[in-house]
């Protein structure tokens, strides 16, 4: 791994922290997670698992400090490694298909559907935080897809082509 990589996914993460802090709460406060669409993109362009694992460690983390959930620490870094792991053998299993922008966004909603299912599973099964699951889902998880896909969608090809037209980094070989 070289440092230009890493500064690359360090500025892919801090991207998403940004997005995260200024973007408003939705249903009491919860917040879609910006920082897992910076990490999904990270994960198109860096596809070895030391890079999954050092973005979704990363993403988690600051996801965790960042969360306005109750007691979101943990949840949030078990979501992302296990999310970032799953995205990550979907992509490699799947190369074609994800060099294709409308069927990556779409790999994009799936992530986030199982982000938020992870997440919310986490807080209230394993840490015994007393909220309605599917409430969450529907109000907070869903509108997070639809955003995570938009998001994704207008962000992907303009980092695509910043780095076909440096020389920062290489484009990942479908």
């Amino acid at each position: 791994m070289n440092t230009k990589n890493l500064v690359l996914m360090a500025m892919l993460v801090a991207v998403g922290a940004a997005l995260y802090l200024i973007i408003p709460g939705i249903n009491g406060g919860m917040k879609p997670d910006f920082m897992l669409t910076m990490m999904f993109i990270g994960i198109f362009l860096f596809r070895d698992v030391k890079s999954v694992f050092i973005l979704s460690l990363a993403t988690g983390v600051l996801s965790g400090l960042f969360s306005t959930f109750p007691l979101g620490f943990l949840p949030n870094i078990a979501d992302k490694l296990i999310t970032g792991f799953v995205f990550y053998v979907v992509i490699k299993s799947f190369k074609s298909i994800a060099s294709n922008l409308i069927a990556s966004t779409v790999l994009v909603g799936l992530g986030t559907l199982l982000s938020g299912f992870i997440f919310l599973s986490v807080a209230i099964f394993i840490l015994g935080v007393e909220l309605p699951f599917l409430v969450l889902y529907a109000t907070v998880v869903l509108p997070a897809v639809v955003l995570n896909g938009i998001a994704f969608f207008l962000i992907k090809p303009i980092v695509t082509k910043i780095l076909e037209r440096s020389s920062f980094h290489k484009p990942v070989a479908n």
